[in-house]
């Protein structure tokens, strides 16, 4: 070997510093970002913690406050976790205003009230449920408080007895409550707004205004909602009583429908009514009046909608799927204006809207922004965003010249980064790629190749692929440093992350367990006829959806070798009979609806054609699961060991949908590194335990 040279090292068995360990040691995801007079707050998921959410404040100085104690591992103590079940996948679990946080906690799904003061600790709102978790909240929305002192208004889901068994399912409805705790006691304190639709979400307020939007089975909110406005009335004692529109108790129904699509709408400060839909194809905001001052409010006719946008709008994302709570894509700056998140060919940049309906981008660093909410000043705002070589953080943005021609985005991290023993330079870079896929259509996705500063491999191999399937057949894949895809490529992997995008919500209506598995194939294929991977070494991973892919795409063709199911589906049957209300009724619109088109399902489940199956599986599920149950685990299990095809099997005790504690990321990651070396024949550098129970893999 030439002096200088790197040492050769087959793909896989490269060495990496970037170890299952240090992706969660000192992680904290951030995901919910809000200003409370000069401070900042924002959560954040710490797998070191149980996986539980913590609150910080920021405050000015650059000053970090942790709201709940340190985590107690033993768990002998209140280890307080800012976390709601609503919809069972959760968001907009907090909200603050004047140093008062309220917040859903986890483990009772009650809400708690935290009052300015270091030494405050949480004192519960809401009355305890007949049973464990019966009332869970999301969305704490203050009211007007000078015409609604000391209420806030949210969603409510009640898995109580006596509300499942009069309506068959779980009942979401929008309700008032009073911060002081006189409701714990006293129930009835409690009034309820918005009943009825199957579900209700988003509150916003403005005086006496109240918006939301609501939808019915089978719809899912990216199919479409509605959006409605009314007002409140006062009660005898004051209390926010009911809701009322132009046609008396109940709301006006001001945009939306069966198919168009509606989310955040929110209130600017003359109070027009903001909103963004996707009526046009895209989801871009859209705005109603300005202030309701007619009494009695004026007819529906007159709540016409008109695009923020100059010339109808433009073709790009501002807005997204509604999978939880607490998202948000747009804010208001001065004068009129409004900042947004604008996602177009998978990346994500921030935007100003000028009161004209001039859209301009601003130059940032970011890939990817998760949320836009109003700062502290009247041209600040906070953001939650990732850059390629960046972990997702919070930021404050000062929008400079906002009415100039070039306006300037003045950018302030506040949190650190987390301290790494490695640098940018392990980092693969990934590259946007197009590939024809089945039915002439032209499918995305994200390739990032191996990369390893200190080895290289023969010149003559080509490495291992591993497609990733993004949960959610709705969703999109991340645009931003994540480094549990480094893990791989660090390792010699090549990845590529299968982007469905927007041209696809319509085209899976019908067709789920088809054109996404086609696109995975294709990506896989297309690669290896470049010469980019081997060919003969091409796995497929995914988790909830990405997993029923994964199943899909090994049982119903032979592209893949090797296959990891996080969480999957295997059968779609056992599914529709056995999972949660927001997802109860998805695949009326995904497969067919139940039990009508019992054969499509059968026809597209991979437990029931496992003669397709004969590359290796490694399964990887939580015991706790509310959305894909562990019986879909088990069965797909027991078909491999009846066949006897390789498998492996574990089961982590505690988890739900999506692995949330440090020592299962690490166990699951390691477990599926030391699977793929099994079966593609490498020796992986990390020492990781073989997984007990494993059949057929040596």
């Amino acid at each position: 070997m030439s002096v200088g040279r790197k040492p050769t090292v087959p793909y896989g068995a490269w060495p990496s510093p970037i170890t299952a360990a240090r992706l969660v040691e000192g992680a904290a995801g951030v995901g919910e970002i809000r200003s409370d007079c000069d401070d900042i707050w924002w959560n954040e998921q710490r797998p070191g913690e149980g996986g539980r959410s913590q609150l910080v404040r920021w405050s000015p100085g650059g000053h970090r406050h942790d709201l709940f104690p340190a985590w107690d591992p033993t768990g002998s103590g209140p280890n307080w976790n800012a976390r709601t079940a609503v919809m069972e996948y959760g968001g907009g679990a907090w909200g603050v205003r004047d140093g008062v946080v309220v917040f859903a906690n986890w483990a009772d799904q009650r809400l708690y009230r935290v009052d300015p003061g270091s030494e405050s600790v949480p004192v519960p709102i809401t009355p305890e449920p007949s049973v464990p978790r019966g009332y869970r909240y999301s969305e704490p929305t203050w009211l007007d408080q000078d015409e609604f002192p000391g209420w806030i208004v949210c969603v409510r889901e009640s898995h109580e007895p006596d509300a499942v068994a009069a309506n068959g399912e779980a009942v979401n409805e929008l309700v008032a409550l009073p911060l002081d705790g006189s409701a714990v006691d006293d129930p009835s304190q409690i009034e309820v707004l918005v009943t009825g639709p199957d579900f209700v979400h988003s509150p916003a307020t403005h005086g006496i205004q109240l918006a939301w939007i609501q939808w019915d089975h089978p719809r899912m909110p990216w199919d479409g909602t509605e959006l409605v406005r009314a007002d409140i009335a006062v009660g005898d004692r004051g209390e926010p009583a009911y809701v009322f529109g132009s046609d008396g108790v109940g709301g006006d129904v001001v945009a939306g429908g069966p198919a168009e699509s509606i989310v955040q709408p929110g209130f600017r400060s003359d109070g027009s009514l903001v909103f963004c839909t996707d009526r046009t194809g895209w989801w871009n905001p859209w705005v109603i009046g300005g202030p309701v001052e007619a009494d009695p409010p004026p007819a529906r006719d007159h709540f016409e909608a008109k695009p923020v946008i100059a010339d109808g709008g433009i073709d790009g994302e501002i807005g997204g799927p509604l999978w939880v709570g607490g998202l948000r894509w747009w804010t208001e700056l001065a004068d009129g204006h409004l900042l947004v998140t604008l996602r177009r060919d998978g990346a994500d940049t921030l935007a100003v809207i000028d009161p004209d309906g001039r859209l301009r981008e601003l130059e940032t660093s970011f890939s990817e922004v998760d949320q836009v909410v109003a700062g502290p000043g009247d041209l600040d705002a906070l953001v939650v965003a990732g850059t390629p070589t960046g972990e997702t953080a919070p930021y404050s943005v000062e929008v400079m010249e906002p009415g100039g021609d070039w306006p300037t985005a003045g950018l302030s991290r506040l949190r650190p980064h987390r301290e790494l023993p490695f640098g940018t330079e392990w980092f693969s870079k990934p590259t946007h790629i197009s590939f024809p896929s089945a039915g002439g259509r032209t499918a995305h996705g994200l390739f990032y190749p191996p990369h390893n500063p200190e080895v290289e491999a023969h010149h003559e191999e080509r490495p291992p692929l591993v497609v990733m399937i993004h949960g959610g057949p709705t969703s999109a894949a991340r645009n931003r440093l994540e480094l549990a895809k480094q893990f791989w490529t660090s390792r010699g992997f090549a990845v590529v992350d299968v982007n469905y995008g927007r041209p696809y919500r319509d085209l899976l209506q019908g067709n789920w367990g088809i054109v996404d598995v086609e696109d995975a194939v294709a990506a896989a294929r297309h690669l290896a006829d470049e010469e980019l991977v081997d060919g003969h070494r091409l796995a497929i991973r995914g988790g909830s959806a990405g997993g029923y892919t994964t199943l899909a795409a090994l049982c119903f063709h032979d592209a893949f070798k090797a296959g990891a199911s996080h969480y999957g589906v295997a059968d779609l049957s056992a599914l529709a009979a056995d999972t949660h209300k927001f997802e109860s009724r998805y695949l009326d619109s995904m497969v067919g609806p139940y039990p009508e088109a019992a054969a499509t399902y059968d026809a597209r489940s991979p437990v029931r054609h496992t003669e397709g199956f004969s590359a290796p599986l490694i399964v990887l599920q939580g015991s706790e699961d509310e959305v894909v149950p562990p019986s879909q685990a088990e069965m797909i299990v027991a078909a491999l060991a009846a066949k006897g095809i390789p498998h492996a099997y574990l089961l982590f005790e505690g988890e739900q949908h999506g692995f949330r504690k440090a020592e299962n990321i690490v166990r699951a990651l390691e477990a599926e590194l030391w699977f793929y070396g099994r079966v593609f024949g490498f020796v992986p550098a990390d020492p990781i335990e073989p997984v007990e129970g494993a059949v057929g893999l040596g």
